[in-house]
């Protein structure tokens, strides 16, 4: 039997995100990038933007976190994710104010279909760092999958008010359109 989803609960954190100030401990440089990423037609590719923002999320003061995560994330992408497990509940258990640990756990656990899990630590990601586009994707895919259309919207939604050049979100959207899926 599993347990019922947090999703109510999970969704005002995600609705409440516009609201949120970012943990201190996070870079300072982060501000800079989104305020650049946030522009329509940014002066250097999206793209490198995006990547800058990834890399400061997945950088740590101590070289073995990051080095872990990236054990963590290199054993989800091959498949093992047995392993990717207990390496991220090290990380999320040892830097609990780690924004991006407690990602890539929601990641793994969304893979294995662990939605509750995977929106509790959604829920945490973002209480550390409202503006991560890729937590509110993911919870926006959590609720798709579980049949709540209207949460799944308002995610995206947020989502790209935070990056708005994910494409890929804005199609999604688009198909979401309560227009559109009465032509269904």
């Amino acid at each position: 039997m599993t347990s019922p989803l947090p999703l109510d609960s999970v969704f005002q954190t995600v609705l409440e995100v516009p609201n949120r100030t970012p943990s201190p401990d996070l870079p300072r440089r982060l501000t800079g990038l989104f305020r650049e990423l946030a522009l329509p037609e940014p002066t250097r590719p999206v793209e490198d933007i995006e990547d800058q923002i990834w890399a400061l999320w997945g950088s740590h003061e101590d070289r073995l976190a990051e080095e872990t995560l990236m054990a963590a994330v290199e054993a989800i992408g091959s498949g093992s994710l047995k392993t990717a497990r207990p390496l991220l509940d090290h990380l999320v258990g040892t830097y609990p104010d780690w924004a991006e640990a407690w990602n890539k756990r929601a990641t793994l656990a969304s893979i294995e279909k662990r939605d509750a899990d995977s929106l509790l630590d959604i829920a945490r990601t973002l209480q550390l760092e409202p503006r991560h586009f890729g937590a509110i994707a993911g919870f926006g895919n959590i609720c798709l999958r579980n049949a709540h259309l209207n949460e799944a919207r308002a995610a995206f939604q947020i989502a790209l008010s935070i990056n708005p050049h994910m494409d890929d979100l804005r199609d999604m959207l688009e198909n979401l359109s309560p227009h559109h899926l009465m032509l269904h």
